[in-house]
């Protein structure tokens, strides 16, 4: 009886039958060529930053040149541009007042959701106590929960408190709405951390708090950072909750120049200098950030 051995086939032998398919984008950047598709992005960039460039120009013109021609007429004719608007602006003390008042809503709302919610999210990842996963699930609970109807009786409870019209009404609120979102994102990247690196640490002799200040708070700076970026974007730009919460004299940024459009239909030359100062100050912060919120975006994406 003889047998036969059947020999495997070499990689020469093995015939591939298909190349996989290109995608049209890659197929469009492949008959564009790299150099044409960064015009044509540079081009949309500019058309995207155009309201932005607008409204700058808009600020740094006058009153009468605002009302005789359009903002783009100042590309032509540099000599119409000035800060005296921005002049104007700072010696506004309702203007100035509602800045430091934004200042002082938007750091320690952002300061205390960060370091609260890194707290719990280490608290439930890396402890085990009664509870924990319902813990978690009314945090999720709480993410759907919406701002319009927690108004009416969050207003009786600081009327009740004595609250109600200062600037620590409008930080507890921020930070109450801020921390499901914060202790649901940090979870998530702590959960990524792994555990080796945290036994480790307890075989050295490291306690928890320790732990928490050495291993896990400088592996989640890009998390950290990103959630800053988020809570400082939302605070800073808010205007419902300081519109109900605030009084005359506690109100952000937002409410004073809603109130001087009220007031002053036709300044634009005032708003729109204190429009653009209310938005360099979260571009400034985004840019700062930018690295560590690109991370913390796309951490675990890869897993």
């Amino acid at each position: 009886m003889s047998t036969t051995t059947r020999r495997a086939p070499s990689v020469v032998e093995v015939s591939v039958s298909g190349t996989p398919r290109r995608g049209v984008l890659s197929r469009l950047v492949d008959r564009l060529g790299t150099g044409t598709l960064q015009v044509i992005l540079v081009l949309i960039a500019l058309f995207w930053m155009m309201p932005v460039v607008g409204l700058l120009l808009v600020s740094l013109r006058s009153e009468s040149a605002n009302t005789g021609s359009g903002w783009w007429t100042a590309l032509l004719e540099p000599t119409q541009l000035t800060l005296d608007n921005y002049a104007r602006l700072l010696d506004d003390q309702t203007i100035l007042q509602s800045f430091l008042n934004t200042v002082y809503i938007s750091v320690p709302s952002t300061v205390l959701v960060v370091v609260i919610g890194a707290l719990a999210a280490y608290a439930l990842v890396w402890l085990d106590f009664p509870g924990r996963d319902w813990v978690m699930v009314g945090v999720v609970g709480l993410l759907v929960l919406p701002i319009q109807a927690s108004l009416i009786p969050i207003s009786q409870l600081y009327g009740a408190m004595g609250i109600f019209g200062s600037i620590s009404g409008v930080i507890l609120f921020h930070v109450a709405f801020g921390l499901p979102f914060a202790v649901f994102l940090l979870r998530n990247f702590f959960v990524g951390i792994p555990r080796d690196l945290l036994e480790a640490a307890r075989m050295d002799g490291a306690g928890e708090w320790r732990i928490f200040r050495k291993v896990v708070l400088p592996v989640a700076r890009p998390a950290l950072a990103s959630l800053a970026v988020f809570q400082f974007l939302w605070v800073w730009n808010d205007m419902l909750v300081a519109l109900v919460f605030t009084s005359p004299d506690a109100a952000p940024l937002t409410v004073a120049l809603r109130s001087q459009l009220r007031q002053f239909g036709s300044n634009v030359d005032l708003l729109a200098s204190g429009a653009f100062l209310s938005m360099l100050v979260p571009l400034l912060v985004f840019f700062a950030f930018q690295k560590h919120f690109v991370q913390g975006v796309f951490a675990g994406s890869g897993k």
